[in-house]
């Protein structure tokens, strides 16, 4: 299980190498980029937490990446540099760095850092709407999800029946509806203590699948559970309970 997705911009290959097998080894999913170009892809295509970003790249300037990330998405950034330039430090906060470490450091140094970097986010990020009241919901579809029973039915009350798990999820996109949640976290909100399951296996794709079919969300594009491209899925629309 993944403590996280990092994406290290960085073009020393051996301090990127150093970087992987740390962070990897530390729990953590890494994606590496060695130039400007390659790290808008992975910001494209990817829900990263942190970003360990180097500023001097081949093809660009590391200064422009934290106004990407802070345009395109929520992750944490921590500016590593062989500068130790006070100016440049305030430039980069200025800019919405989190973080600012200097070259050479400690690994552990970086790791603390990193953990902190998230607990901030964490802490910012508003909880979900919560419905834990109410045993029945209905949703954007006229359909109603009902907790006492683990089953939604649809406006005929005839059952969709759902398997266990398939509830769990749309019980959990229910919950955060109209809020983006990756595919990590919603395997993580709908598991029950099967650690060795691959998360990056698209287990969570095909029960999506599976789901949008029996609720009769079959439009194209779907309607009710939005793929979001690069992130994960979102269930759109109000949520009434009932």
């Amino acid at each position: 299980m993944h403590k996280g997705t990092i994406l290290s911009v960085e073009d020393d290959e051996h301090l990127q190498f150093v970087l992987s097998e740390y962070l990897t080894d530390d729990g953590y999913n890494v994606l590496l980029a060695r130039d400007v170009r390659s790290a808008q892809e992975h910001i494209a295509n990817s829900a990263i937490n942190v970003v360990l970003l180097d500023l001097v790249l081949p093809d660009g300037d590391g200064l422009n990446l934290i106004t990407l990330l802070k345009s395109s998405c929520s992750a944490g950034i921590i500016v590593l540099s062989g500068k130790n330039d006070t100016t440049e430090k305030v430039v980069c906060l200025e800019m919405g760095a989190d973080d600012y470490l200097t070259k050479p450091f400690e690994m552990r140094e970086m790791s603390a850092r990193i953990k902190a970097v998230m607990r901030r986010l964490e802490a910012q990020t508003p909880p979900p709407p919560s419905n834990e009241l109410s045993e029945k919901l209905r949703l954007p579809n006229g359909w109603i999800l009902d907790r006492s029973c683990y089953q939604v039915f649809d406006p005929e009350a005839r059952s969709a029946e759902l398997t266990t798990g398939e509830f769990r999820l749309l019980n959990v996109l229910a919950q955060s509806a109209n809020r983006v949640l990756s595919r990590e976290q919603l395997f993580e909100l709908t598991r029950e203590g099967n650690a060795a399951f691959d998360v990056y296996d698209r287990a969570v794709d095909i029960q999506i699948a599976r789901l949008r079919k029996k609720i009769g969300d079959v439009q194209k594009p779907p309607q009710l559970i939005r793929t979001i491209r690069g992130v994960g899925y979102m269930l759109c629309g109000q949520i009434d309970t009932l």
